[in-house]
């Protein structure tokens, strides 16, 4: 019916007419909500209409899911053009027919039942499956579907899931997979190999290391990304393979990989084909069956989905990473003092957070040292991190005021432009007293974590404080400085509170810890004092982000520590 008429009719003769048809019609939306159903449609997958209508597809037929059917409508909405499918829909008993064409994001299902067998053509397509031999087969196959499932969520770690990815294929569906990505730029990304027999894992990888590619037997992998469709070689020709074999040693490791027939099936998700997933059978094993072929899409569209989320994580990554090192720069080393600073991230994955330091120096010589902490520890709070420092810095480069005037004008920007921020830190300045060594150690507390000093000779002193409002508060009281005289060899330890809370520690007892480890480690230069605190106080993953920011003072003709 085109549009015109379709017009003509108005929506109430055309619902009629739906309603009438013996073809079964289903429409579902973008987050699979059935959004029509006519009485044919519904009486084929065995239930009312109204049973249907306005629930979410696997809430309303969750009998449907692991079939060859849902697998055949989870892949119709990632390609563009009518895809058909002819099966068993065991959950009803019946042979089924259908076609399905994504329209203006929803995506129309036609429906009919069948007394005949899949024939060759619908083989050709790959959409044909056998109605199982017994109940333990079908089970069988869901728990394989649901280890996919289970075993690619482990990880967001890109390499990792699509080996994963070829482990599971070799398992049940052939001897030997690759699975190959694209690259963010268009080219060839990460590519993953397994074979089912560790004895021929030696020939495969020289099979691929030395292979020649662009050499005309990829066509078929071509023709699969284009697309989208899986596409199955069910003899493989060695004349078409040799141009790819450059070197007697890449011929004969082909040659006891003994390939025959081949299924590639591409990977695609959220619209997109980045990679492809090749399933080779060697020796005497047949061309892979139909009911084999819906398996091979089932596992691509789940390890495709998971392989997505690892690509996303991963460009998320790289932002996080890029903030790094824009935001968390190496400190400049004043003349007569040594600086070293620490981060350490919360998440495994997750580079930058909402904890900072920052160290530069004033036009009139004087050292600035900061340490600070918002809220969280993602993206977000790395953005919100990133503003605060740099209007930070920029108010303590412009003029040289004392650690309290640069938070209050810090205070004045946040709150007149709404930032709506919060954060707790602590703005320190070090002047020089001569060419002694010694300095004046001033600084001011938005609601931070007191410095330590540590003497020379191992005793440790708690800078406290009265304590004052966190940074970003819109409140009239004035803030306080404080100042101590540092003498050659004093270090001053500035932190964050995810070194004191590590393993959920109270505030008390990890301050305790942090002063009772300093002592041992007061005559380390100041890069291994850094590390060996962490270490001490951090076994392995860290509950929170942390910064840490060290700073010694030594003799103006002295040479810095190491």
């Amino acid at each position: 019916m085109n549009r015109s008429t379709a017009i003509r009719l108005g929506p109430d003769a055309l619902a009629a007419v739906l309603e009438t048809l013996a073809e079964g019609v289903l429409v579902l939306d973008a987050d699979w909500t059935i959004g029509y159903v006519n009485p044919a449609g519904a009486a084929l997958v065995g239930r009312h209409a109204a049973e249907l209508t306005g629930r979410s597809l696997p809430g309303a037929l969750p009998e449907m899911s692991g079939t060859s059917l849902y697998t055949y409508l989870r892949h119709a909405r990632d390609t563009d053009l009518p895809v058909p499918w002819q099966g068993f829909y065991a959950p009803a008993g019946r042979w089924l027919t259908a076609t399905a064409v994504l329209v203006g994001g929803l995506l129309q299902v036609s429906l009919r039942e069948t007394t005949d067998r899949p024939d060759e053509p619908m083989r050709q397509a790959g959409r044909t499956e056998d109605p199982p031999a017994d109940d333990a087969a079908d089970r069988d196959r869901l728990h394989y579907l649901a280890e996919v499932s289970e075993t690619m969520i482990a990880t967001l770690d890109t390499g990792e899931s699509a080996a994963q990815l070829a482990e599971l294929a070799v398992r049940r569906l052939c001897d030997w997979a690759v699975v190959a990505l694209a690259g963010e730029d268009g080219g060839p990304g990460e590519r993953a190999a397994a074979h089912r027999d560790p004895a021929y894992r030696a020939d495969l990888d020289t099979y691929l290391r030395g292979r020649l590619p662009d050499a005309g037997d990829d066509v078929a992998l071509i023709g699969a990304l284009r697309s989208g469709e899986p596409v199955q070689i069910e003899r493989i020709r060695e004349h078409l393979v040799a141009p790819s074999l450059p070197t007697e040693e890449v011929r004969a490791a082909w040659r006891r990989l003994q390939s025959t027939s081949t299924l590639i099936v591409p990977l695609r998700a959220r619209g997109e084909t980045f990679g492809a997933l090749a399933m080779v059978n060697s020796g005497a094993r047949p061309p892979h069956t139909e009911a084999e072929i819906t398996t091979a899409v089932e596992v691509a569209r789940r390890g495709a989905l998971a392989l997505d989320n690892a690509r996303l994580y991963g460009r998320q990554l790289r932002v996080a990473e890029t903030l790094q090192h824009s935001l968390l720069t190496p400190p400049r080393q004043p003349d007569g003092l040594d600086i070293a600073v620490r981060y350490r991230p919360a998440a495994p994955h997750q580079q930058v957070g909402g904890d900072w330091y920052d160290a530069f120096c004033q036009p009139d010589g004087a050292t600035m040292l900061v340490i600070g902490d918002v809220v969280g520890h993602d993206v977000d709070a790395a953005a919100a991190m990133g503003q605060i420092r740099s209007i930070l810095r920029g108010i303590a480069y412009d003029r040289p005021e004392t650690p309290a005037d640069v938070l209050a004008r810090v205070d004045a920007v946040l709150t007149g432009l709404r930032i709506g921020s919060l954060a707790t830190a602590l703005v320190a300045r070090l002047e020089p007293m001569g060419n002694s060594g010694a300095c004046t150690l001033r600084w001011s507390s938005a609601g931070h974590l007191p410095p330590l000093r540590v003497r020379p000779d191992g005793s440790v002193h708690v800078l406290d404080t009265p304590p004052e409002r966190l940074l970003g508060t819109d409140l009239p009281r004035p803030r306080t400085d404080h100042e101590v005289a540092l003498q050659p060899g004093d270090t001053v330890v500035l932190y964050t509170d995810g070194l004191i809370e590590h393993g959920r520690t109270g505030i008390d007892e990890g301050m305790a810890r942090l002063c009772g480890a300093l002592p041992e480690l007061a005559d380390l230069p100041l890069e291994k004092l850094c590390d060996q605190l962490l270490d001490h106080i951090v076994a392995g993953r860290a509950d929170d982000d942390i910064a840490l920011l060290s700073v010694r003072c030594h003799a103006g003709d002295a040479e810095p520590a190491g």
